[in-house]
């Protein structure tokens, strides 16, 4: 929870939330995905990343499209304008990580390791 309130403030400039944050990074880093894959990349509720993208969408910073094969399926992608508050975002966000982790020093990639191995254990 600590984590995420700082990100809200850190990004409160952007007109960004945590949330919004996460899709958007995770937009410029996948090609295209689905609502649902991009839920699945996230951990977020497939509902959830389904709200924030409307939202996000009728901002302007993502396009959603209905997918080619499965009409079904919307596919989303940054927009220009996406792009430009993205990447300030990132800078943003990656600055604070860096704060936050100073105090570990040189055991910063052993955490970053055991963090992402806790993280891959399923929980159901």
């Amino acid at each position: 929870m600590k984590w995420r309130t700082a990100v809200d403030r850190a990004l409160d400039p952007l007109g960004l939330t945590h949330a919004q944050y996460v899709v958007l990074s995770s937009l410029a880093a996948l090609d295209r995905p689905s609502q649902r894959e991009l839920a699945d990349h996230t951990g977020l509720e497939p509902l959830y990343v389904s709200k924030l993208a409307r939202s996000l969408e009728a901002s302007g910073f993502i396009s959603r499209t209905r997918d080619a094969v499965d009409t079904r399926t919307m596919r989303l992608a940054l927009t220009p304008r996406g792009v430009e508050v993205v990447e300030p975002a990132i800078t943003t966000v990656r600055s604070l990580m860096d704060r936050l982790l100073t105090p570990l020093g040189d055991r910063t990639d052993a955490l970053s390791r055991d963090l992402t191995a806790l993280l891959a254990v399923p929980l159901d």
